[in-house]
């Protein structure tokens, strides 16, 4: 008999599939599912309203990452430890949402460079917690100084997944 597919499977054997994943492989997805959320709010049209959008979002993905890692969550915390990694980006991004009160052309341009900028720095901001937690590491013992080359290395990596998920979501779009 063969295996059961994704769309055949039971609840229970796709229970047993999400199971058999790794932390790092279920938290890989969490990071991918966020930062398809925060890439759809940098697309907001609304200057800083879309910064506002992304934040809440990446807060919302540690939460999510610290279930998954059994870990004890704050939100001041999680504020903190965002504001301190992500902040570097802070220019850029705001320099893509003020390009959006340009009519036209500097909307569509901020647009679509806040959608890039927001899911790579999201997508390092998690391949960071997920490296702190795989290595039994908690949100009181984060260090964001001791991070930075890796935060920033995960962010270029970051744009260039960003660029492939948009061109993968937008082939799979059946509207477009």
């Amino acid at each position: 008999m063969s295996e059961p597919t994704a769309a055949t499977a039971t609840p229970d054997e796709t229970l047993a599939a999400a199971e058999q994943l790794t932390h790092e492989q279920q938290a890989l997805g969490v990071v991918r599912n966020y930062m398809l959320g925060t890439m759809g709010a940098g697309l907001v049209p609304l200057p800083f309203v879309d910064i506002t959008l992304v934040g809440g979002i990446q807060l919302k993905m540690l939460h999510s990452l610290a279930q998954l890692y059994g870990q004890a969550f704050s939100k001041e915390v999680g504020k903190s430890i965002i504001g301190a990694l992500v902040g570097g980006v802070l220019p850029a991004a705001a320099t893509g949402s003020l390009a959006k009160l340009i009519p036209g052309v500097g909307t569509v341009a901020g647009m679509v460079s806040m959608s890039a900028l927001s899911g790579a720095a999201t997508y390092a901001l998690g391949k960071v917690f997920i490296q702190h937690f795989e290595s039994g590491g908690t949100f009181l013992t984060f260090e964001p100084d001791a991070v930075r080359d890796y935060f920033a290395e995960a962010l270029e990596e970051g744009k260039k997944v960003a660029a492939n998920l948009r061109k993968t979501e937008a082939s799979a779009d059946p509207m477009k």
